[in-house]
């Protein structure tokens, strides 16, 4: 692990390199499947951690306002749950803006942001630590999807874990149970994970916030195919697909999709991949989840659920659970 230092002892940036290999070998599987495919994580380079921040803004997407309303409303109970002096893990932290209102709140020893896209953690790492002076800061730069090394400093802590904006609902219903329990084993007994979750609703208002009127979902899908072909030097033509998303009412989940709008042949990683008109490239499934399904889920992953907070449309839940 390579750690940047700055400021320290408080501030050190530790960068795990999310190997490339792995990445051309992921996006090459994906794209040879029947119904091909690229991984979501790969959305987030910088352009792409700059065009989801500004998605979040957007008047159609209510994921970011509802969950940080709920956070602001709850705080003081949260705290209370959770104690003070901990090592905050925040995965997918991005921006790190909803996180903020939790490290006022709670008074964690340290602030363990991890982010695949090392320019953007980096950059909202940087920020937090100059606006909380007293907080210890370690930006990992690590696929939190899977194993990552804790940074050293934090090691003796006891844990806490924030995992905002609904990502867990990404992952297929038996690999995001699998990352619960994943993430159990993490902390310790009696530990807290603070997970944000959406709801199911009307297709209107999902299809809505994944379709917006200003295209940047749009623009946010693509850049995926940028991604590629900057790192891997793939040939892919962003312009030459259409952004699509759907709502698979009987799976609960939003389902984005690339539609090729012509014939393209796309070398990645010395492999030559054919791309029919009308083919679609699955980019992202958005599962939305019932209270009482995502209790029972994180129950069987070894988390019992403290509390559940709604906001008043009932569009957005966060759970407080506790590692058993």
């Amino acid at each position: 692990m390579t750690a940047i230092h700055a400021d320290p002892g408080r501030f050190q940036l530790f960068d795990q390199k999310p190997a490339t290999p792995h990445m051309a070998a992921e996006v090459v599987r994906g794209l040879k499947k029947p119904q091909k495919a690229i991984p979501p994580k790969y959305f987030y380079d910088s352009v792409g951690s700059r065009l989801f921040d500004e998605i979040t803004r957007l008047p159609e997407y209510y994921l970011t306002r509802a969950e940080t309303a709920i956070l602001k409303a709850n705080r003081a109970a949260i705290a209370a749950h959770v104690g003070s002096g901990r090592c905050m893990l925040e995965y997918g932290s991005g921006s790190s803006v909803k996180v903020r209102v939790l490290l006022e709140a709670c008074r964690p020893a340290a602030y363990v942001p991890v982010d695949i896209s090392k320019e953007h953690l980096t950059t909202s790492a940087r920020a937090v630590f100059q606006d909380h002076p007293w907080l210890a800061v370690y930006p990992v730069c690590a696929d939190y999807t899977g194993p990552f090394e804790l940074p050293p400093p934090v090691a003796a802590l006891p844990r806490l874990c924030f995992f905002p904006g609904s990502s867990i609902g990404n992952f297929d219903p038996p690999a995001a149970e699998a990352f619960l329990r994943n993430t159990a084993e993490i902390l310790d007994t009696g530990a807290c994970l603070i997970v944000g979750v959406d709801t199911k609703k009307d297709a209107g208002t999902l299809l809505r916030a994944y379709n917006d009127a200003a295209g940047v979902t749009a623009r946010f899908n693509r850049n995926a195919l940028l991604h590629v072909n900057t790192v891997l030097g793939a040939n892919f033509d962003p312009n030459g697909f259409a952004h699509r998303a759907t709502y698979n009412a009987e799976a609960g989940r939003i389902e984005m999709y690339l539609d090729a709008r012509q014939d393209q042949v796309v070398r990645v990683n010395g492999e030559t991949i054919e791309i029919r008109r009308g083919e679609a490239l699955h980019t992202e499934n958005s599962y939305k989840y019932a209270p009482e399904e995502f209790v029972a889920k994180a129950e069987r992953a070894g988390f019992d659920c403290v509390s559940l907070w709604q906001d008043p449309q009932h569009h957005f839940m966060v759970l407080l659970l506790r590692a058993r």
